[in-house]
């Protein structure tokens, strides 16, 4: 007689990330044990999956409810506002922890405490693994799905898009970036991209509206914090004149920008009138560089 899989841990965090991971997880008939983030995730929307709910701070409770359900394979899911690091009130496993992740990744950038935080996690024993690893939906192929398709103005824009959005990387600071005609309108930071979008409606100029563009950065770990965006970044764009989204296509298997609720994501753009361009980066910008 064959052993039921071991569950699946899900550390999560606010959204629909999370639940749609457990969910794929559960149609593949695996088990699934989730720690929800207090003040993160909202425990009425798990009521279907075993769970706990724990401070951000107590460490040592997480891993070891981990433990408790027998789940080896975790994945990080949702949002979670970073907080101050003196306000955490860390447990002494998550003091302990904190020392192994170092001083230079806490108070550095996301990508490096992000990879700081995997390797931990895998000296005690789990094995990290992303969302779009048991969820494959999340990842679009390249192509266009939307009506609208962009116009070599609109490719301009992205050509020029993804070259800061890549130095943004680089810099461990944000995903995302706003251009129109050839002028940046914002950067993505610390705020996230729905802020990012909303100070745009201010700045946009006349003509032919704005792209956004989201690439997944070139020095991140590929199996937490990769560039999302859904049917909200799509009303957001729309909102701030926006008349495209550019995101990063499936590659490597697992890696990509995430796009929840496809064709949620997809719908809502036909209605606005906006286009999905999913780019194969290196091989646009191999093309020739379209005159606006």
């Amino acid at each position: 007689m064959t052993a039921p899989p071991p569950p699946l841990g899900i550390l999560a965090g606010g959204g629909v990330m999370p639940l749609r991971v457990a969910d794929a997880a559960a149609r593949a008939g695996r088990p699934v044990f989730a720690v929800l983030v207090d003040g993160f995730a909202d425990p009425r929307e798990w009521r279907a999956v075993p769970h706990e709910v724990v401070r951000l701070g107590a460490v040592g409770r997480m891993l070891g409810l981990m433990r408790q359900a027998r789940a080896r394979q975790l994945v990080l899911a949702g949002r979670i506002k970073r907080p101050s690091i003196l306000s955490l009130r860390l447990d002494g496993e998550g003091v302990r922890l904190a020392a192994k992740v170092g001083r230079r990744a806490l108070f550095g950038g996301d990508d490096a405490l992000l990879s700081a935080v995997l390797a931990v996690l895998r000296e005690e024993g789990f094995e990290p693994i992303g969302a779009q690893q048991v969820f494959a939906d999340l990842l679009m192929e390249a192509g266009c799905p939307t009506r609208a398709q962009p116009d070599a103005q609109a490719l301009a824009d992205i050509r020029r898009g993804i070259g800061v959005a890549r130095q943004l990387g680089m810099a461990d600071t944000g995903q995302g970036c706003v251009v129109q005609q050839g002028l940046v309108l914002a950067v993505e930071a610390i705020e996230g991209t729905d802020a990012m979008l909303a100070r745009c409606t201010a700045l946009r100029r006349e003509g032919p509206g704005g792209v956004l563009v989201k690439l997944v950065k070139p020095t991140q770990s590929r199996l937490i914090d990769l560039p999302v965006i859904g049917p909200d970044t799509i009303r957001a764009a729309a909102a701030a004149g926006l008349r495209g989204v550019a995101v990063e296509a499936r590659y490597n298997v697992h890696v990509g920008t995430i796009v929840l609720d496809r064709a949620a994501t997809i719908s809502e753009a036909d209605a606005a009138g906006l286009f999905l361009l999913a780019l194969d980066v290196d091989a646009f910008l191999k093309t020739e560089d379209p005159e606006p």
